[in-house]
C-alpha cells in the first residue's frame, strides 16, 4: 500500500468511527455520566436549551436552567451553578433565579 492510500484509509476510518459514535444514543455515550442542568457555559451545552434552539452549543447564557451538560455520574448536585435556586446543578431543568 502506498503512503497516500494509507493516509486516506486512516482518515476514512477516523470519519467512520466518529460518525458511529455520534449516531449512538446519548444514554450509551454517557453510561457513566448524567445530564446536569444549569452548569454549561454560554454556547457550551451538550443539548437542550429551550424553545427556539436546536441543541448542542445553543445556550444563550452561562448556567442556563434549561440546558444541560454531561458530568460524571453523582457530581451534578455538587457542581456550582450561579443561576440554580440551590446554587448547584440540577438533574431536571429549572427557572433561573434572578439576581
Amino acid at each position: 500500500m502506498n503512503p497516500q492510500t494509507t493516509k486516506l484509509s486512516a482518515v476514512a476510518l477516523a470519519l467512520a468511527l466518529g460518525t458511529a459514535f455520534a449516531a449512538m444514543p446519548a444514554a450509551a455515550q454517557g453510561a457513566e455520566k448524567e445530564k446536569c442542568f444549569g452548569v454549561a457555559l454560554k454556547g457550551k451545552n451538550d443539548c437542550k436549551a429551550g424553545a427556539g434552539t436546536t441543541c448542542a452549543g445553543t445556550s444563550r447564557i452561562d448556567d442556563q436552567g434549561n440546558s444541560w451538560k454531561f458530568v460524571p455520574k453523582g457530581t451534578c448536585a455538587k457542581t456550582v451553578s450561579k443561576t440554580s435556586p440551590t446554587g448547584y446543578g440540577q438533574l431536571t431543568e429549572f427557572k433561573e433565579k434572578q439576581g
